[in-house]
């Protein structure tokens, strides 16, 4: 694809928090050549402020997803649950065969299973990832399961970098599967943690409230994780919320009620707007 064969040359469709983390990571790598594209660059406020940050990276900001994944040997695509699918339907009216799209957004399996359908049918390869933890700390070495029939390749090609990827079985929908049911935990406790500290604080019961669940729960530090996901949910609960709806339409493909993990995704969404 390249008349270089020794530069890997990655494209990021979204470049947002995810993937300014990881061209931090993988900045001043010679082996590498960084193309991005982000829905900002349509926003006449944002985009300069965009541009700045990829140049800042060494990494070339395209005017479209097609420019930006034109010669790219591997395409990540980093945006939202919501516009996961979009996102690859439209990579594929222009990924070449032999090109791997690589979706690590934290989507539903069958969201997963539908954007793989448009990839594999145009040719190209569709890699399942799903990211384990959040990414601001770790950047690549974030735990990252992958599935799909190119996986293994995807993996000891991104481990060789300095990420941390772990195939999985091939079936497309067993990575987000186990993403999202653990979300169903975490992003489900955020959301009671916050309504539970600010309602014991309202009521002046913070206190005896925490002290109960210290006796119960001693290994946890109540007043910082209750701080932590304050801040989390504030900071990305509009993601977050996106994220439990896509947990909420795989208890519906399960047949399972869907009832709570929708009123987490409300939860952190009014989190977000109120601040926490």
């Amino acid at each position: 694809m390249s008349a270089d064969n020794n530069t890997l040359r990655i494209a990021l469709i979204g470049f947002g928090e995810v993937g300014r983390r990881f061209a931090d990571d993988l900045h001043g790598n010679p082996a590498l050549a960084l193309s991005a594209y982000d829905i900002l660059r349509e926003d006449s406020s944002k985009r300069a402020g965009y541009e700045r940050a990829a140049s800042k990276r060494n990494v070339t900001a395209r005017e479209n997803a097609k420019a930006a994944c034109e010669g790219a040997h591997l395409v990540f695509s980093a945006v939202t649950a919501a516009a996961a699918e979009k996102v690859a339907a439209e990579a594929a009216d222009f990924l070449k065969r032999g090109q791997i799209f690589f979706d690590i957004n934290s989507a539903a399996p069958g969201t997963k299973q539908r954007a793989s359908a448009h990839l594999t049918k145009a040719g190209a390869d569709y890699v399942e990832g799903a990211v384990m933890a959040p990414v601001k700390k770790p950047g690549i070495r974030v735990p990252i399961l992958a599935g799909g029939v190119r996986a293994e390749e995807t993996a000891e090609r991104l481990n060789a970098l300095g990420f941390n990827i772990e195939p999985v079985p091939k079936e497309i929908g067993h990575a987000s599967a186990t993403k999202l049911c653990r979300s169903i935990i975490i992003k489900g406790l955020e959301a009671l943690l916050v309504d539970c500290a600010k309602a014991s604080e309202h009521a002046g019961v913070k206190e005896s409230v925490f002290a109960s669940l210290q006796e119960t729960f001693p290994s946890i530090d109540w007043h910082a994780l209750a701080e932590d996901m304050k801040e989390r949910v504030a900071t990305h609960g509009v993601r977050r919320s996106e994220e439990m709806r896509e947990a909420g339409e795989m208890l519906s493909e399960f047949g399972f009620d869907a009832e709570l993990a929708l009123a987490v995704a409300n939860a952190q969404a009014r989190g977000a707007k109120r601040g926490g």
